[in-house]
């Protein structure tokens, strides 16, 4: 699997917030995110299946680079990886396009 570069979350941040309706499937799962988060402090195991089903398939409508760049991402840890932690910094601009 090809490694994941700063050039590729700005890439997919481009495409995303270019796209209205794509912003606002983003914008859904970030919102989803949270609620998968809530279901599973509340061990909710059913509810949080449920939601990393929707999340996965609202994934999709995002486009294959968003796809690509988040299966490729699951590979680095933010926290520890340097180019990890950029490209969460690179994503943070979509979040700010999400004002619910």
């Amino acid at each position: 699997m090809q490694r994941v570069s700063k050039a590729d979350a700005q890439s997919v941040v481009e495409i995303i917030s270019s796209d209205k309706a794509k912003t606002e499937a983003y914008c859904d799962m970030q919102h989803l995110g949270e609620r998968l988060e809530r279901a599973y402090q509340e061990r909710n195991l059913k509810q949080a299946d449920e939601l990393l089903q929707k999340i996965d398939t609202m994934g999709k409508t995002l486009g294959p680079e968003y796809v690509a760049l988040i299966d490729r991402l699951e590979m680095l840890d933010p926290e520890k990886d340097k180019l990890g932690a950029e490209i969460m910094f690179e994503l943070t601009a979509l979040n700010r396009l999400c004002t619910r």
